[in-house]
């Protein structure tokens, strides 16, 4: 039996790592070498805002442009690094005159817009928690998130406050304040962003952060239950920082492109905390995915380091070569893909195109950070996930009916585990101790993805465990799909599964099965259709929807999805008889 741990050119304090004596004792030593190179806190406490952003000004840089934001309709502003610091004092403050405390949680819904940066780096400084919500949801999950978070403040827009919150603040007695970051307050406890931030100082003091005290809250579906709130301390930005040195080589100077939306955790990880811990210029676009409009700012930024999705990736590839062959990329250094497995034809599409192939990266909104990756001056091998990043230890896992687990040789199928002990690992799920715990075993993460390993070390991805789909880069759960369609009056039941598709990965589909007295019909498709849509909006909503008599499940009432997802092949559901095994799902 076997596990994979990998060391690199750029790891830190070569000499204490050579010293350690086992896998354990060798990734302590490697992250307190990668903690030391951070700045801290008074007192042994850390602070990722203060990390990411004012120790550069300090340091002398804060002329430097921090962030570079393109509007959708053609602005263009520079937030300097002195600039990003003073801003989000004054959100900090802000927070502390509206009664915000430690841990208290402070949400955005918004889109790729600088107040969304500007409370984000503020909320960590006031010892806040930070909790982004998709702009796309419905007012369903928007209800769902802001409920299971507590959130006391809200930072949003004046239209999605009125389409998606307004009407159910009565259902959020915790959500005291919202800031709207385009209008004026026009009812009690709605207050304008700015005209707050216009009346505070920005010379604020720090509270102490510890380490381990709470930061981040990303919420990720599952297969069953609401959606699952991740936690994630101060220290994760240790992670953030150095597998952003390790994959994509970054360092300070360079031009950053993330185009990941900001509501998830790779639009936080790598398109906040990573980029701006280096130092460099992080590029934000606030408009929608357009071919020749991305290809016009790499030219015109002169984008260094590209972080994207496969889906982005195929959409580009359906208009050919030629297009991007009419910009100067020349000063693309790398090019690197997250969200869902990237196959060998993008990669190679990315060379022939760009000039850099796409680079896959594995990694979960639990683990933080990347951890596996197909690295900077490392062999490329297309279609696989990479290998282990320097201090993480890895291994191909079975898991034991007694609740241990078997580490499985090279070339066997199993699950993907993680030793335990990196930095940016997720200290717990709100509210859910029991689902946090099912997620270890032997002291390894058990990730829920399949995959096999080669003899060298490369990862290869063979798919979920579960029934959470990714669908152009976006986790969708079966949970609130199904949920939103039991509103409608003729629904019965309903199951989901992710139907393949060239472009988005996956489009989320549904089988219904009516109550007595309608009848499936066109007219009752295209409704149901449309009203799924208006709840959970369109990155959520089915694509397609079809009728069934009765949906397959287990004696205890629970859904078999993979039966579902046999009769989308052309296969036969089965005898329904015999479904009565109870499977408990993974994390």
């Amino acid at each position: 039996m076997s596990e994979t741990t990998t060391r690199g050119e750029l790891e830190p304090d070569e000499s204490t790592l050579n010293r350690a004596n086992d896998a354990t004792a060798h990734a302590d030593s490697f992250w307190a070498a990668a903690r030391s190179e951070l700045e801290g806190l008074p007192g042994g406490g850390l602070n990722i805002a203060c990390e990411a952003v004012d120790r550069h000004v300090r340091a002398g840089r804060g002329a430097t442009v921090a962030l570079r934001w393109r509007g959708k309709n053609g602005e263009r502003r520079d937030f300097s690094y002195a600039e990003l610091a003073s801003l989000s004092n004054r959100f900090a403050h802000t927070l502390h005159q509206l009664g915000i405390s430690k841990g208290d949680r402070v949400c955005t819904l918004a889109g790729r817009i600088p107040e969304l940066y500007i409370a984000a780096l503020g909320t960590l400084k006031a010892g806040a928690v930070f909790c982004p919500l998709f702009s796309a949801f419905g007012p369903e999950p928007v209800r769902v998130r802001l409920s299971k978070s507590r959130a006391r403040v809200l930072v949003t827009t004046a239209l999605l406050y009125q389409r998606k919150v307004r009407a159910q603040r009565v259902d959020l007695p915790d959500l005291a304040h919202v800031l709207l970051t385009d209008s004026g307050g026009a009812e009690p406890g709605v207050h304008s962003f700015h005209a707050l931030l216009d009346a505070e100082s920005d010379a604020f003091t720090l509270p102490f952060t510890a380490p381990e005290d709470w930061a981040l809250l990303h919420f990720t579906s599952g297969t069953t239950g609401t959606p699952k709130g991740a936690i994630h301390v101060h220290e994760a930005i240790v992670a953030h920082r150095l597998s952003a040195r390790l994959v994509f080589a970054l360092r300070p100077g360079d031009v950053y492109w993330c185009t990941a939306d900001p509501g998830w955790v790779t639009g936080v990880s790598y398109g906040i905390i990573a980029p701006l811990a280096h130092g460099v210029t992080l590029v934000v676009d606030e408009a929608d995915f357009d071919a020749g409009r991305w290809y016009a700012l790499l030219e015109q930024e002169r984008v260094n380091v590209w972080y994207t999705a496969p889906t982005a990736i195929r959409m580009l590839m359906k208009g050919g070569t030629e297009p991007a062959r009419g910009y100067d990329l020349s000063a693309l250094r790398f090019a690197a893909s997250v969200g869902e497995p990237l196959n060998p034809e993008g990669v190679r599409w990315g060379q022939e195109a760009l000039g850099q192939p796409f680079h896959d990266t594995w990694w979960q909104t639990e683990t933080g950070a990347i951890l596996i990756a197909n690295r900077h001056g490392q062999e490329l091998r297309p279609g696989s996930m990479g290998r282990p990043l320097p201090g993480i230890t890895t291994a191909i896992v079975r898991r034991r009916p007694d609740g241990g687990i078997d580490r499985l040789d090279a070339g066997e199928e199993g699950e993907l585990a993680v030793r335990v002990g990196w930095p940016s690992l997720f200290r717990g799920y709100l509210d859910d101790a029991e689902r946090y715990q099912a997620c270890f075993a032997d002291g390894w993460y058990l990730s829920g993805d399949l995959a096999t390993r080669d003899v060298e070390g490369y990862y290869w991805f063979l798919g979920r465990d579960d029934d959470v789909i990714k669908s152009a880069g976006h986790l969708i759960g079966p949970f609130e799909v199904e949920s939103a369609l039991l509103q409608h009056p003729a629904v019965a039941e309903a199951g989901m599964i992710g139907k393949p598709d060239p472009f988005a990965g996956n489009i989320v589909k549904v089988f219904v099965a009516l109550k007595p007295g309608y009848v499936a019909s066109a007219a009752l498709h295209k409704e149901l259709l449309g009203f799924a849509r208006t709840r959970l909006g369109p990155a959520v909503a089915p694509r397609e929807l079809e009728f069934i008599a009765d949906l397959p499940k287990t004696r205890s009432g629970k859904i078999m999805r993979r039966l579902l997802r046999n009769r989308e092949l052309g296969l036969p559901l089965g005898d329904l008889a015999v479904l009565d095994t109870d499977v408990t799902p993974t994390c």
